[in-house]
């Protein structure tokens, strides 16, 4: 018995041997199962790391270094271009470039400096960027006026310095009239039940229009539930409801997300001055509305996809920015631009992307008309703004390029006015310098 034991004991010994001599010599030797195992830590570090640095949304990866290219430099309208994005470090960037990408003048934006007592606010931002930019205007004086999208609204001079803050949840765009008065979309959390707003749960957006002077005083605000259920159109307030027997909604239903006029320098059609447009998102709708009795003079709803942007062209028509969120670019849609008739509802597309010439934001989007007929496309998610000529070819591209391999987002650039040029803005800057 004591021999099958010491048998037993001999054999363990020597197969605990063979195994760390064959353990020693594969490392030495990069023997099986060494290169297996060393594969699968370098795996788990990995992932161990990309879960410690996980990328914000706002950022992406890119091979891309140029910021700038210039495709048709005769083609280009002329003007400086205001654009606004994140940057490095999670920063907030406003910056005037010229076509090469260079930049002439630049504002530092933090949310924590502007607004470290922001008491109108249920809940603050704890962290960069602290929110972004939806909504500017550059100001004749060179003063910038934004939105701190769902924050509040804020008039910075050339310099940075805070001119006023307007603690209302603005967001999305800026729209200055020739009365010199800003038309903002603003929102407002209701966490109690409203009286006319039945099965809307708490807590739910209660989406405003704002009439606000340029010292950042509201003069007007208007209700666009009032206005849907003015006109009748009750069944719009439930489209987000997601059961067979009961119309409660609750959260972000409509998504009001532009609010501009109709301007007096256009020839009035359809549309007469001072009609005031907004966009539904989260309804896939447009609406022109009469000011005097808020009754809608046009509609359109399902004809564009999660779209921003709507633009008044002429007395009759408006142009959209039709996100088409159906899927991601590598799967073959494209984001485009159309414009809607409003005498037969006929839709015109006047760019969209191809598999040539991807063109696809599945959030956000700006475009701008120009002078001469081109126009400027903010491709946010991308990173990108581009112009088309009348005959859609790109002649000019810019990229947020962060120069660490990755693209950030951009929320909306602008091509300004001739006036805006370089000796204007260091003209300013000099002032700054000096005060």
């Amino acid at each position: 018995m004591k021999s099958r034991n010491y048998g037993l004991i001999l054999f363990c010994f020597s197969l605990s041997v063979f195994v760390y001599g064959y353990g020693v010599l594969s490392y030495r030797l990069n023997l099986f199962p060494i290169p297996l195992i060393q594969h699968a830590i370098k795996g788990a570090e990995e992932l161990l790391q990309l879960t410690k640095t996980t990328v914000p949304w706002y950022y992406a990866e890119t091979t891309r270094q140029e910021k700038s290219i210039v495709h048709n430099a005769v083609a280009i309208e002329p003007g400086l271009t205001l654009v606004n994005g994140v940057g490095a470090d999670r920063d907030l960037t406003t910056r005037v470039v010229n076509t090469h990408g260079q930049v002439i003048h630049s504002w530092d934006i933090d949310w924590f400096n502007i607004w470290p007592d922001a008491t109108h606010l249920d809940t603050r931002p704890k962290s960069k960027p602290g929110g972004h930019i939806l909504g500017m205007m550059l100001m004749p004086d060179g003063d910038l006026v934004f939105s701190f999208e769902k924050l509040g609204m804020v008039r910075l001079d050339v310099c940075g310095k805070v001119v006023w803050r307007l603690p209302y949840r603005t967001h999305h765009s800026v729209y200055l009239d020739e009365n010199d008065i800003f038309w903002v979309p603003g929102q407002i959390t209701r966490r109690k039940p409203v009286k006319g707003l039945p099965n809307h749960v708490p807590p739910f957006e209660d989406f405003t229009i704002l009439k606000i002077t340029q010292d950042g005083e509201v003069t007007g605000e208007f209700s666009v539930f009032d206005i849907l259920k003015r006109n009748g159109l009750n069944g719009l307030l439930y489209l987000s409801t997601l059961k067979s027997r009961v119309t409660t909604v609750t959260g972000d239903t409509l998504h009001l997300n532009d609010v501009k006029t109709f301007p007096v320098s256009m020839e009035e059609g359809v549309f007469r001055h001072g009609d005031i447009m907004i966009s539904l998102r989260n309804i896939n709708a447009v609406m022109v509305v009469n000011p005097d009795d808020m009754k809608i003079r046009f509609m359109t709803i399902g004809t564009v996809l999660r779209q921003h942007d709507p633009d008044f062209i002429d007395g009759n028509t408006i142009s959209v920015f039709d996100n088409n969120n159906l899927a991601p670019d590598d799967d073959g849609y494209h984001s485009r631009i159309v414009t809607i008739s409003a005498i037969d509802g006929s839709v015109t597309e006047r760019y969209s992307g191809d598999d040539e010439q991807p063109f696809f934001t599945d959030i956000m989007g700006k475009h701008q008309y120009l002078s001469n007929g081109n126009i400027l496309i903010t491709e946010s998610r991308k990173g990108r703004a581009f112009e088309i000529d009348q005959e859609g070819e790109i002649v000019w591209e810019y990229f947020n390029v962060l120069g660490n391999g990755y693209v950030s987002l951009i929320n909306e650039a602008q091509r300004l006015s001739t006036e805006y040029d370089e000796e204007f803005f260091a003209s300013r800057i000099s002032a700054c310098a000096g005060s």
